[in-house]
């Protein structure tokens, strides 16, 4: 919900919420008006099962990006899930949180796919890419901008290394350092936000660099913001998702 409702405050047009079909009643009471809804075929423990792929297949020819990841969990068909999507949907894709984990041992999906032309934008934290890469925390804080940038040339996409001066790299040498942003905005759920930003932007038509750039300004001066009048220590994710419009408007 948090990444759909930033979404929208970053301006997409149309926003729908793939969720298990079993938490279609409790969200629909609690979810923006503006954001749709997609209640999908879920496991046993409530996630996202594989045997939805067709139904979100049947949504993919009218949208324009995906972001997938947040609130997933590592349950095995949920996985299996974000495995097919992400090797057989041709839109850009924002990959985050346990999408990245899904992807650990798999990287090969992204080497396969990425050449083919598709913006395909990774979103993790320090230990995420830790795991998809196989390194050690201790080699990435190292090297943040290196490590980031091999990544994004190694699997031809680009990489949000997240944390203290969040880096953006792609394939094409490209490189950004953040400046904007607080230690309030490590709180549960800023990540989130940022995707659904990232999301946001590319479907508005800006490339997978240019939209992971603005996103991440962006999303860290909303946080700036959103610390002034809620301090650091009390500021929580949908602060951040409030400040979006002023953000925007403070770099127009």
């Amino acid at each position: 919900m948090l990444s759909g409702l930033s979404a929208m405050r970053s301006g997409a047009g149309l926003v729908t919420l793939g969720i298990p079909e079993s938490l279609a009643k409790p969200i629909i009471k609690s979810k923006p008006r503006e954001i749709m809804m997609l209640p999908l075929p879920e496991t046993e423990e409530c996630t996202l099962s594989l045997s939805g792929f067709a139904k979100i297949r049947g949504l993919a020819k009218d949208i324009d990006v995906v972001a997938i990841g947040p609130g997933l969990t590592q349950h095995k068909s949920t996985q299996a899930l974000v495995r097919k999507i992400v090797a057989e949907f041709n839109q850009p894709l924002v990959i985050d949180a346990d999408a990245l984990n899904a992807l650990a041992g798999h990287l090969n999906i992204l080497r396969d796919k990425s050449p083919a032309g598709r913006n395909t934008i990774l979103t993790p934290h320090q230990k995420e890419l830790s795991r998809l890469l196989g390194v050690s925390v201790e080699v990435i804080e190292k090297d943040r901008k290196g490590i980031a940038k091999k990544a994004a040339c190694d699997y031809n996409l680009t990489i949000v290394l997240k944390g203290h001066n969040t880096v953006v790299a792609d394939s094409k040498g490209n490189l950004y350092l953040n400046k904007s942003g607080n230690p309030g905005m490590a709180t549960a759920g800023s990540g989130d936000v940022l995707t659904g930003m990232i999301a946001a932007f590319l479907a508005q038509g800006l490339g997978a660099f240019e939209a992971a750039k603005y996103a991440v300004y962006i999303h860290g001066l909303a946080g700036d913001l959103a610390a002034k009048n809620k301090t650091q220590i009390g500021m929580i994710a949908s602060d951040i998702i409030e400040m979006i419009p002023e953000a925007i408007k403070r770099c127009s």
